[in-house]
Order: C-alpha cells, then structure tokens, then sequence
C-alpha cells in the first residue's frame, strides 16, 4: 500500500526506518519529513496542521493509510478528518487523543475506573489563589502540571514551597505554556523507577511492545531541567514478567475498556507512562502517539511487518502475529544542542555521519536540516544514537552506543554520558 507518515522528527524517522521494511509497503511518503526521512522514502513538503491540504495529497497520490507521529494532530482530530474522507489512519481520534491533550480528564478517568495514579487536585485559571494557598500548605515535593500540550516540558517537580508557588504563577499567571497552562494539575511527587510501555491497540484487543525507559532531565545523575528525552534503553530490566503483568492488568486493560465504555474508543498506540512505586505500578501520564526517544530504542528491537500492525489496529481488528520481538537490547543517546531545553543556536555543520558503519548502530535525524549537501543542527533535539546487540549486554550495547555518538560533532553539541546505567548498575 501507499502510506503517509506525518511528522518531522526522531521518532518519525524510527517510524519511517521500520515501515520501510514491511513488504505491505510500495511507496512511503513523509510529511514534512527531515534529511534522515529521505532515506526511507520520499518527503513532501506539507503543513500538518492544515487537514484539508493533507487530504488533497492523499486523494492525489491515492494514499491508502496515514500514520500520525505527533500528538498535536491528533489532539487536534486529524483521524476523525482522514475518516470522514475515507481515509484510514493510525491513532486515536479527537476525543481519545483527550488522554494526553487533557491531563484533567486523563486525571479524572483514571480516578473513576480505579486505574492506580498519583493523588490530584485540579485548578482552572479562575482559581488561581485557590491553588497558591494549596500548593502552599501541600506535602513536599510536589508536582505541578500543565493540563494542555506542552511540548514535553509543562512538567514541574517542585522541592519547596517558593518552588510550588512560582510554579503555579508560571503556569497560570505568566503563561509560560500558553493556553496548556491555563488549567493545572497539582500531584503528589511519586517516588522509584520510571517506564515506558506502548499498547498498539484497535480499541479493545493490543499488542505489547517492548518496555522501556527514557532519561529526562538534561544532564547525567537526572540533574538539571526536564527536556523531551535525552535518550532511551529497551527493554528496561525493571519491567520482569510479574510486573509487565501488573501493567497490563491493573492500567493497560482497563484504560482501554474505560475509553470503550465512555464512547471514544481508543485506537492507536497508547504510551504509559508508568512510576514503579513500593505500592505497585502507577500512572504518571498517558500520551496518545508513541515516545520520543522511546521510540528510536523499541522499534529496532521489533521484526516482521510493522506496517501490518499499524494498519489493522485502524482497520479492523489487529493482526498481533505481525510482528515479533527479537532478543537483545538497544540503547538511544541524544545529542543536543548546547543551551537546550531553553535558548539554544543553531546552523552549525554536523560532521561524522559518515564514519559511522558499524552493524547495528542507527541514526535518527531529529532537528536537522540540509543545504548544499550539508547537514546543521535546526532543533534541540538534533540526532539520536542507537546500538541494537542480539546476543550482548546492556554494558556492551552502552560501549558500542557511545563509541559511535564521539564520531559526531557540532559546535555546542552535547549528551549525557549515562544513558542505561541504572539497569547496568
């Protein structure tokens, strides 16, 4: 089939990378696509934010599917627009997308079916005084949360009360997160291990991907500011069968039948993100579209037809033997752009790709641009990493990883030096 994929990132080049290699595919385009994409398939130069332009293109080139990388699309409903044009795509509709574009009603679900989250109390901008005077009061530490999409950075974990309350005002008073932040939520801070699970479902049946765990903060030891992800390893030795289970039984089955009974089944990939507490899994967040750099870390761990999984988890029923999960274990490390998450420069040249020959070793383009034959670094996020070892430890796989990244260079580039250590430890 001919299959669109939209998104220009990281993920969308693991995405695109692995719907390549399905022998469903005979053309894949990708909108707007980056230098990396261009090896996978042809890119196209779209707005994805304009749904109408998207459809002519489909209807043009006779598009038979359309897979959504990122969430703010799908946030959006541009699987419920696709549909009414018949025109199949993977992720969930407009309503089901709420569970990451609306962390208030994600709140609030996961309350009602007694899927296991942090305690909550939720603010709307008109209550501003009232959740200073909360947050002022509350145990420490405390997280803070911007209710709407944020780009991965609406999260603020906060250590003391003048923390808490400059939290607050940057949320709702100063706008920091636009619109997102005109609603907060305000948890209790969860303690112990984090992972990353994605369910590919059709509503009511899934199929598992490998675990895995991203690394937020920008620099080594978990120090410094939340950024989107500064790299990734799967699966995460953490997640043993008895606890997968736990997952699975506890937040993944009855998020899925939450969803269905309320009326806006969820297809798609569904991410957990789950805290591995002493008192069992727990909900941090859902997002509604895979992880970023999750992403880059699972999908070579995965064979078979890929794009089969994707298309029948829209339509009709997922065909769960498409895919199989090889042994080993892959780990992704980002290289970033000095200054990020906040200010950062860009346009600098990216030497050393071309050294980089290893078997087993992947780059995701994720903010790069190209001209004259040149690629610079165009985002925060410029490059992801990835070693995949069959039969290999973490450690060996963590040697390979950084052997490679200390290949590339740009001016200002930077990663953490840690990614993995504490499933090696």
């Amino acid at each position: 089939m001919k299959v669109l994929l939209i998104g220009s990132g990281g993920r969308e080049h693991a995405l695109a990378y692995k719907i390549a290699e399905s022998k469903s595919l005979s053309k894949l385009f990708i909108a707007p696509g980056n230098p990396g994409t261009a090896s996978c398939g042809e890119n196209v130069n779209l707005d994805i934010s304009d749904f109408e332009a998207i459809v002519r293109f489909c209807e043009k080139e006779q598009i038979e599917f359309v897979c959504v990388g990122p969430e703010q699309p799908l946030v959006d409903g541009i699987v419920d627009y696709l549909g009414e044009k018949g025109i199949p795509a993977f992720g969930p509709g407009k309503l089901a997308a709420r569970l990451e574009g609306d962390k208030a009603f994600s709140k609030n679900l996961m309350k009602k079916y007694g899927i296991p989250t942090a305690g909550y109390e939720i603010f709307n901008s008109t209550e501003i005084e009232v959740a200073r005077n909360y947050v002022s009061k509350c145990d420490l530490p405390v997280v803070v949360k911007a209710s709407g999409l944020a780009a991965g950075k609406g999260v603020l974990i906060c250590t003391t009360r003048e923390e808490a309350l400059q939290a607050i005002d940057a949320c709702m008073m100063n706008k920091r997160f636009g619109d997102s932040g005109e609603k907060v939520v305000v948890e209790e801070f969860m303690r112990g291990q984090e992972a990353s699970i994605f369910a590919i479902t059709d509503g009511e049946n899934y199929f598992l991907l490998p675990s895995s765990q991203d690394h937020k903060r920008i620099f080594d030891n978990d120090l410094g500011p939340n950024t989107g992800g500064m790299g990734a390893y799967s699966p995460a030795p953490i997640v043993t069968n008895e606890v997968m289970a736990e997952i699975e039984n506890n937040i993944i089955k009855p998020t899925i039948a939450a969803m269905k009974q309320e009326g806006h089944p969820y297809k798609g990939c569904l991410y957990c993100g789950i805290m591995l507490t002493d008192d069992g899994p727990k909900v941090v967040e859902f997002n509604c579209r895979f992880g970023d750099p999750e992403t880059q870390a699972v999908l070579p761990l995965l064979e078979g037809d890929f794009l089969r999984l994707l298309f029948t988890s829209a339509v009709p029923e997922i065909d769960k033997t498409s895919v199989e999960i090889k042994q080993g274990n892959c780990i992704t490390v980002i290289a970033a752009s000095e200054g990020y998450p906040d200010a950062y420069k860009k346009g600098f040249e990216i030497s050393g790709l071309d050294l980089i020959s290893e078997k087993g070793i992947m780059v995701f383009h994720a903010g790069t641009t190209e001209k004259d034959g040149k690629l610079y670094n165009s985002g925060g996020r410029v490059l992801g990493v990835s070693a995949i070892k069959e039969n290999a430890t973490l450690a060996e796989t963590k040697a390979a990883v950084y052997h490679s990244i200390q290949k590339i260079s740009f001016k200002g580039m930077y990663y953490r030096k840690d990614i993995a250590d504490k499933a090696i430890e």
